[in-house]
């Protein structure tokens, strides 16, 4: 008499990967409304957890913590979402774009195209962020890592402009590098649409006219 035997199933890890990835972006998505709702210190993981239909456990299981978390909804909000986030910054279709364009006032005005964007969806919670990193040692290492990568980003640009010879005579990698940071910060974009009163447009287009006054040689 044979035996016969039921072969295993097999383990289907691309789907199960597939579900971990929408779990995160479930957890991302409903940290987001419930960080800006209720403020950082307000926005209790069992909360996001309830919002996002998972368990606490969950969210320790993917973030590691609170600050965290906090960390991957501002990244996730300046890439355009999760799924982007997950791709490096140069790889995304915007900043191939810029890459690839070879005049280099031309680059500072896709650049400066990005940026109104990027303020709109990530400036809320980097302002809730600000806020709460002055009484959070956690979070004030938070913000010093998410400027920390800017500032990393800004150097490869500069580093690029000077590699083709196109910075101001006498501008160092380092110094275009600091403008480039600064120009483009929150508090900057704040200083003139939130406090000023600036359309977003008037905005993009001054930024992408100083960096080229502040980078480029005289035309």
């Amino acid at each position: 008499m044979s035996e016969h035997v039921k072969p295993r199933r097999r383990y289907d890890s691309t789907r199960r990967q597939a579900q971990a990835a929408q779990t995160r972006q479930d957890i991302l998505t409903a940290a987001h409304q419930v960080f800006l709702a209720r403020g950082y210190a307000g926005a209790t993981l069992a909360a996001i957890a309830q919002a996002a239909g998972v368990v606490v456990e969950t969210i320790y299981r993917a973030f590691g913590s609170k600050a965290e978390l906090f960390k991957a909804v501002v990244r996730a909000a300046v890439a355009g979402g999760a799924a982007r986030a997950a791709v490096p910054a140069e790889q995304r279709p915007a900043i191939q774009a810029v890459i690839a364009e070879t005049d280099p006032r031309r680059q500072f005005e896709l650049y400066a195209a990005t940026q109104p964007g990027i303020h709109a969806r990530a400036g809320p919670l980097l302002r809730v962020l600000v806020g709460a990193a002055a009484a959070d040692a956690e979070l004030a290492q938070v913000w010093a890592q998410l400027e920390d990568e800017r500032l990393a980003g800004m150097g490869r640009f500069a580093k690029r402009l000077a590699d083709r010879g196109v910075l101001r005579p006498a501008l160092s990698v380092e110094e275009a590098r600091d403008l480039l940071w600064t120009l483009n910060s929150m508090a900057v974009h704040d200083l003139l649409v939130r406090q000023r009163g600036w359309a977003p447009e008037r905005y993009r287009d001054w930024l992408a006219a100083t960096l080229a006054r502040s980078l480029l040689p005289d035309p």
